[in-house]
């Protein structure tokens, strides 16, 4: 499958040992462009990451595999990306508008939460 989706966020880069010797993956959340995005997290393993390609608001061309697996009775489902590309766009504004950003006013000192 293949998605083209705008990189929000870089959550922490893990490592780790495990039985068939030392990994690493960097989780991802992207988000599509459509009239209704979702946000979606994608895992890279291995040398699949490409810190050159994942930059805040780059838009990305992702080819990735779903895949679920059952532990205990409950079924997990990852995301797992075999390919990046950056569409060389990139996001030259903030995802938001100083104007987007609500203030408190003194009606809401009042609220008893």
């Amino acid at each position: 499958m293949q998605l083209t989706v705008k990189l929000i966020q870089l959550l922490p880069f893990q490592t780790g040992e495990g039985k068939n010797g030392p990994w690493k993956k960097q989780d991802i959340i992207v988000e599509t462009d459509s009239q209704y995005p979702k946000k979606i997290c994608i895992s890279i393993w291995g040398d699949k990451i490409n810190q050159a390609v994942l930059v805040l608001g780059a838009t990305l061309n992702i080819s990735f595999d779903v895949e679920s697996r059952e532990y205990n009775g409950k079924w997990y489902t990852d995301v797992k990306a075999w390919k990046i590309e950056s569409t060389g766009e990139q996001q030259t504004t903030p995802p938001y508008e100083e104007t987007d950003i609500i203030q408190p006013s003194e009606a809401d000192e009042d609220l008893p939460f």
